[in-house]
């Protein structure tokens, strides 16, 4: 794979975008989804979009020999330092994006996606990326936001996508979520789907699941 080199963050990305993101994605309510799906973990995992160590306090140590967490932010990565040496297990964190892992073919017994095929560049490739890592018994763990199944709601999801695009970082309102993963070869159980409570309809569609590798 080839290396990768973070690139060069703005004001915004580099003061701004870690708080916020550190803000949205630590709400009670996703925190509580949190704690349902990262425990479920085990062996040896790599968690996508892992900057800022929001999932580490959530690793069953009993489950779980180690996890590697890949972000393409230096910010949030160094933001982590707290949480990481707070965890039961041992967890590192590397730079790099979801579309190009830098790690060998069936590596990996879990993969770990919060909250974060909503921003990256290719969603399609991302996917495709965690099933070549994932061993062929191993399972894909999904917790994300996206595409509301309402026509009213998906309307200003798609109206408000451009402004909030930019401000957060090219998170999508419009993305699918567990049918992007079923798209890709995966089979998912355990699927759930609901508007989070407390969280405006254009933000609040939620869906997880668990994955493995179809066929």
């Amino acid at each position: 794979m080839d290396s990768f080199t973070p690139p060069t963050p703005n004001f915004w990305d580099r003061y701004v975008m870690p708080r916020l993101i550190g803000c949205a994605c630590g709400m009670p309510q996703i925190m509580k989804r949190r704690s349902q799906i990262v425990p479920r973990a085990s062996g040896k995992v790599l968690e996508f979009g892992a900057g800022g160590g929001i999932n580490a306090e959530f690793y069953d140590p009993q489950k779980v020999s180690n996890v590697i967490g890949i972000d393409p932010s230096a910010e949030l990565i160094n933001q982590a330092s707290p949480k990481l040496a707070a965890a039961k297990v041992p967890i590192k964190l590397v730079g790099g994006v979801a579309e190009n892992l830098p790690f060998d073919d069936a590596s990996f017994d879990t993969v770990l996606i919060t909250f974060t095929l909503c921003s990256v560049q290719d969603q399609a490739q991302s996917i495709r990326e965690a099933r070549r890592v994932l061993k062929d018994d191993g399972q894909l763990l999904v917790l994300e936001h996206g595409s509301a199944p309402d026509a009213n709601v998906a309307k200003w999801q798609r109206r408000v996508e451009p402004f909030w695009k930019r401000m957060a970082g090219g998170c999508h309102l419009t993305r699918p979520t567990i049918d992007a993963v079923t798209a890709q070869g995966f089979t998912m159980v355990d699927r759930t789907a609901e508007y989070m409570p407390g969280a405006p309809s254009i933000l609040g569609w939620i869906e997880s699941g668990v994955g493995v590798k179809a066929g």
